[in-house]
């Protein structure tokens, strides 16, 4: 194992743990001492694991990109305290929480690939909010992805735009607003046309676009996201 590279090696001590027969696979920081190339070619390995193997995992890390790809149930700690836990989607957008006001700020949320645009080079996505369109991703129809949505990249008007760049556009209800600092602040807006299936995505605005708006809680609006990513 010496001549194998960091990413390889991690590959070979997972494949050794499943052998076991585990009850539970832990894995703590696993891809914290390899470099980038190394964890972007490891990470679809471990979602293939998580995904096809019937033994809960247990993933320790402070990479919340790594996190968001790979966690269904999260539990947020600070110095050995439990500080919160529930299903990622929902933490990442709880607005008591320092993750939601982050200026990486965002929201995830499943979907599968429907169809592919080859003519513009665009794949749309099923999801709870809707059809969702994305860069052309290689992927056959029905697989299933994790999409992430930046706060950051999410605006907010009060009328569907006809005239605009923006593909993505879901209408949606105002359900939490906060201040972050002085200028700026982060809405909790749920989308979805069915009410059991709705969805939270977050916003990072000003503050005086979100008074120009009279943004308040159970005003209808539509999000427009500039950029949605595949994890």
């Amino acid at each position: 194992t010496e001549q194998l590279s960091g990413g390889e090696r991690q590959r070979v001590s997972i494949a050794r743990a499943l052998c076991a027969s585990p009850r539970l696979l832990l894995m703590d920081e696993p891809l914290s001492a390899l470099d980038r190339a190394s964890k972007q070619r490891l990470l679809p390995f471990i979602e293939t694991v998580c995904r096809e193997f019937s033994v809960p995992v247990l993933y320790v890390s402070h990479a919340l990109d790594e996190v968001a790809r790979l966690a269904d149930h999260l539990v947020l700690m600070d110095i050995g305290q439990i500080l919160a836990d529930g299903p990622i989607s929902e933490l990442l957008t709880r607005l008591d929480l320092n993750l939601a006001r982050d200026h990486a700020a965002e929201s995830i949320l499943v979907a599968s690939i429907a169809a592919h645009d080859e003519e513009y080079g665009l794949s749309y996505l099923e999801s709870a909010i809707g059809r969702i369109a994305v860069t052309r991703v290689p992927l056959p129809l029905g697989t299933p992805v994790r999409v992430r949505i930046a706060a950051r990249d999410v605006s907010i008007t009060l009328a569907h735009q006809q005239q605009t760049s923006i593909l993505n556009i879901f209408p949606g209800t105002v359900e939490q607003l906060a201040d972050v600092g002085e200028s700026q602040m982060i809405a909790r807006i749920t989308v979805g046309a069915q009410a059991d299936k709705q969805v939270p995505i977050l916003a990072r605005l000003t503050r005086l676009s979100a008074a120009r708006l009279e943004l308040v809680v159970g005003k209808a609006v539509y999000v427009q996201a500039k950029s949605v990513a595949l994890l």
